[in-house]
């Protein structure tokens, strides 16, 4: 039996400033693709663990499946591979889900048929997935997963993908509330139009958070961790959510963000005894409002999805 398995990390996409453009990848969360050759052509799902039966197995519906035969297409084969997908990640949670399940499954394609693309060279087909999973397809997900590290879509015409440096004391906590938000209804409360001012303040704190990576400033990474365009439609979806910004500015964080679409927040930290303190503080806070939550920090995960050798 010729089989491979892959692990695709949790991402954080936006960034706050970077909307649609900016994403970053968490270490130990994820999800698990492994798949097995058969005899007989074509793809099927025989198995999702850990998604309490609320994912598809339809072949055009699923993102594996999707990632994988956009993949083949490519390629021009239609080799038999059956799938099974381990969800390490919750669905609707603004982690990357839809995003680590495609990628995954694409790195563990890519193995099994003997490396045919070079691993940056998956992403058009991750992309794809991520069309059917969100209705667009956007990268800042998909690409720190595969890649890893903090990663600028500059451009989709062509696909330009700039893989930017990672200070090393860079710390991230996650903060999972116990509730979804669909991202339909997420970018349903955008504005289609933004004021040229607005557009300046956003375009200066993109600039000013990259700029802080490289040159490894966090105050400058700190006061460019603002958004200006989503996070001030989107903030009243989520309880709490200057209350928990105030509470972990005070125990250290460099800022506190809405990971994607929500509800997840991120905050960003130097070092991880602050990152320990920030997820003490948010313990504190969410119990104060009335909302479990699920609590992960980490330093950022500059592998990206990678095969699991077993």
């Amino acid at each position: 039996m010729i089989s491979a398995k892959a692990f695709a990390p949790a991402t954080v996409a936006n960034v706050s400033c970077g909307f649609d453009i900016l994403g970053f990848a968490i270490d130990t969360m994820g999800d698990t693709v492994k798949l097995v050759l058969k005899d007989e052509p074509g793809l099927s799902i025989v198995s999702i663990e850990g998604d309490h039966g609320r994912l598809p197995l339809e072949i055009k519906r699923n993102t594996c499946a999707v990632a994988i035969q956009a993949m083949l297409d490519e390629m021009g084969v239609n080799p038999g591979i059956d799938i099974y997908l381990h969800k390490g990640l919750p669905l609707g949670s603004g982690m990357g889900s839809s995003a680590a399940s495609a990628v995954a499954a694409l790195v563990a394609a890519n193995e099994i048929l003997g490396n045919p693309f070079e691993k940056k060279d998956l992403l058009p087909f991750a992309i794809a997935a991520e069309k059917v999973a969100c209705g667009a397809g956007h990268a800042d997900n998909v690409a720190p997963s595969l890649m890893g590290g903090f990663v600028l879509i500059r451009d989709y015409h062509p696909l330009d993908v700039i893989k930017l440096h990672v200070p090393d004391q860079l710390y991230c906590t996650l903060l999972h509330p116990h509730f979804e938000l669909n991202t339909a209804d997420s970018r349903s409360v955008l504005r289609d139009q933004v004021l040229m001012r607005v557009s300046t303040i956003q375009s200066g704190n993109v600039a000013g958070f990259i700029a802080g990576l490289y040159q490894e400033d966090y105050e400058l990474i700190s006061r460019s961790l603002k958004d200006v365009i989503a996070e001030p439609y989107r903030a009243v979806l989520i309880p709490g959510f200057y209350e928990i910004r105030e509470t972990l500015k005070d125990a250290g964080a460099l800022g506190m963000g809405i990971s994607g679409s929500g509800p997840t927040l991120f905050a960003l930290s130097k070092g991880a005894e602050t990152s320990t303190k920030i997820a003490a503080a948010a313990q504190e806070i969410y119990q104060t409002i009335g909302l479990e939550v699920d609590i992960y920090f980490s330093k950022i995960n500059t592998q990206g999805a990678y095969v699991i050798h077993e």
